[in-house]
């Protein structure tokens, strides 16, 4: 016998759209059955109606055979003959009448029965499970659907337990009857074929029977293969009931599960996040906008793919491309009211996608795996390890100097062994000189910080009544008299993501690598807030202003950047250098980390400016010279940039071309 395809039991749960889409065969199979089983059903009537009909035209034939005898004929010569014959045809026709009688009965229980049986409860049976699935289905969709859109408050606690215990039950009913309905379809099988083989057999032996007790015109080669038949319809009843008896333990031990199974978010205090994975598949909510200020959530089922990000709706053959991740970043956002929310941003740094995941697990390990895709290490030989050592860096890079105390003792001694061995390499040319490692740039360890300074608000606390001493180096505008003189005043928009120590300013890597361990960090630890501030570039200083309060936050003199770059493939991402004195005589540098609303190349143009005005300010004439290339505007104002930069919501920024006065 040919092997029968069966719906896995243990996929029921998942409700993948694999499954969905090997159960449609199923169905597609079952309706085909079922219009099959119909017209089967009315030629077997038919059959059987005709043999009803020849029971009924025997009986009449009979009757009106006897009647002849009673009619009054005005010519009844020989009529005695032929009514004698006629009696005798009549008996013979009685007979025969009976032979049909029976052959009619043996239809109806042996042919037409079955078939009317096996369409009755086998397929309605099959009809009304496809309904109670869909039915499940449906609920357990809305019951999601209420699920992702609880809020994060702390008095709706209540609500939210009662809600999780709705998906709770919801799923386990969709899963109970996913199972009752992959099980018929399974039975289903096996079923349709006795339904096709059991009516034949009946209409088999009654014409067998039929036509023994009218005449031998069946040899017993018949017998024997009807015999035969009769024998694999039994073998397939037996099969039948040992798929039962397994449908049924593995119902009994799939219901034995775990709540946890069914619950979401379940592990909430302390999920086990696997951070290296290169792959992922499940289920998210997908932001979409249906207006300027109205946006809707669509659940579907996401599954990555080399270094894409795929989208596969329910009854969909495959996927679809929603999003390139080679180059991207993700991050977790405050979206609304929902919990577990994270966004892709394009390589060009303009945001993408919304996502909501199921829980906070899920939530972690999207975030991680499409970090990992989007550095491409699925296209190295062991993307696993390389993943892992990845995120041992970015763990490293955010963990305190305490836990590394003896990894910065073992790294000393590495630099001593690296210097020794420079030493002795100085004939080296510069020309083969490399990009240095990440370790010659950022000692490993380093701490990150993710805010600036204090909150604008407790400095204005702290100013009001005598002066105080800034121990930032804020102040207010007021204290900045030599900003209203400058020749150079331009204002960006910049949100700080964060700042660290670094081991050197001679290179414009040490700010690339600070932005990719910043980025990773916050990534890591779903670190979303970012502080928002106006950067001030003037011919003297760096200053960082709150936009409500215009109270400086901080203030960093331009002959101490040392280096400044904007980043090669996100251009809204930009980070500076600062060289700070210490007590002890020495000097240290940081690196500090802003993405802006404008490209960062125009950032580092003011910049660079400003520290050519510094140059020439000792020089009138290289100074005069300087200002003559600078082009005017109508009002006798110096335009540093020709062209207007717009913010994220389109609107031409004020302060975006820099300018000052002739």
């Amino acid at each position: 016998m040919p092997a029968v395809d069966k719906l896995l039991l243990e996929e029921a749960l998942q409700d993948s759209p694999q499954t969905r889409s090997l159960l449609s065969v199923f169905e597609e199979d079952a309706g085909t059955l079922t219009d099959y089983t119909n017209q089967l059903l009315q030629a077997m009537q038919r059959v059987f109606g005709a043999q009803n009909e020849m029971c009924l035209a025997t009986q009449q034939l009979s009757k009106q055979l006897l009647a002849y005898e009673k009619q009054n004929f005005a010519l009844g010569k020989g009529d005695e003959e032929v009514i004698s014959t006629l009696h005798y045809f009549s008996e013979v026709v009685d007979k025969l009448n009976v032979l049909h009688t029976e052959l009619a009965k043996q239809l109806a229980d042996a042919m037409v029965l079955p078939i009317v049986q096996f369409r009755e409860k086998d397929l309605t049976e099959v009809s009304t499970l496809k309904e109670l699935f869909g039915l499940a289905s449906s609920e357990h969709d809305l019951s999601m659907a209420k699920y992702s859109r609880l809020p994060k408050k702390k008095e709706n606690e209540k609500v939210k337990t009662e809600v999780v215990k709705e998906v709770a039950a919801a799923r386990r009913k969709q899963h109970l009857a996913s199972l009752q309905y992959y099980s018929a379809l399974n039975a289903l099988q096996y079923r349709k074929r006795m339904a096709m083989m059991e009516p034949m057999i009946g209409f088999a032996h009654g014409q067998i029977n039929f036509f023994k007790k009218g005449a031998e015109m069946f040899s017993k080669s018949m017998d024997s293969f009807l015999s035969s038949v009769a024998d694999m319809v039994q073998s397939i009843e037996v099969e039948l009931e040992a798929e039962a008896e397994k449908t049924r333990i593995s119902q009994q031990e799939l219901l034995s599960v775990d709540d946890s199974v069914y619950t979401p978010d379940f592990d909430v205090a302390a999920p086990q996040v696997n951070r290296n994975l290169i792959q992922k598949a499940g289920y998210l909510n997908l932001r979409n906008k249906t207006g300027l200020v109205t946006t809707t959530w669509e659940r579907l089922y996401f599954f990555t793919q080399g270094g894409n990000l795929m989208c596969q709706p329910r009854g969909a053959v495959a996927g679809g491309l929603i999003q390139d991740l080679d180059n991207c970043s993700v991050m977790a956002v405050d979206c609304e009211d929902r919990r577990y929310c994270f966004q892709i941003t394009t390589p060009s740094g303009k945001p993408g996608i919304i996502l909501q995941a199921e829980s906070r697990k899920e939530n972690e390990e999207w975030i991680c795996a499409i970090n990992n895709i989007s550095r491409q290490i699925y296209l190295t030989d062991n993307p696993e390890a390389v993943a892992i050592k990845l995120n041992q860096k970015a763990l490293q890079a955010v963990t305190p100097f305490t836990s590394f105390g003896k990894k910065q003792e073992s790294s000393c001694l590495s630099q001593n062994l690296k210097n020794s061995e420079t030493e002795n390499d100085k004939i080296v040319p510069k020309a083969t000189v490399s990009i240095p490692e990440a370790e010659e740039l950022i000692a490993p360890g380093t701490p990150i910080q993710f805010d600036i300074v204090l909150p604008a608000t407790e400095f204005l606390d702290q100013n009001r009544g005598s002066r105080r001493i800034n121990p930032f180096g804020e102040t207010e505008d007021e204290s900045f008299p030599e900003a209203e003189d400058s020749l150079l005043q331009q204002m960006f928009i910049v949100r700080f993501l964060g700042s660290m120590a670094v081991k050197t300013d001679s290179t414009t890597e040490v700010i690339y690598e600070a932005m990719r361990q910043v980025l990773a960090a916050r990534a890591i630890h779903n670190i979303f807030r970012m502080t928002e501030s106006h950067l001030m570039v003037t011919s003297q200083t760096l200053r960082l202003i709150d936009p409500q309060t215009q109270v400086s936050r901080a203030n960093f003199e331009l002959t101490s950047v040392t280096q400044f770059a904007a980043h090669q493939e996100n251009k809204r991402l930009v980070g500076f250098v600062i060289r700070i004195p210490e007590s002890t005589g020495e000097e240290s540098l940081s690196t500090y980390i802003f993405e802006s609303n404008s490209e960062g190349e125009k950032i580092c143009y003011a910049i660079n400016l400003g520290k050519e005005i510094i140059e020439v300010q000792k020089d009138p004439e290289a100074l005069a010279q300087l200002m003559l290339s600078i082009p005017l505007t109508n009002d006798g104002k110096y335009v540093l940039l020709n062209d207007q930069s717009d913010d994220n919501d389109g609107n031409p920024s004020e302060n975006r071309s820099a300018e000052s006065e002739a």
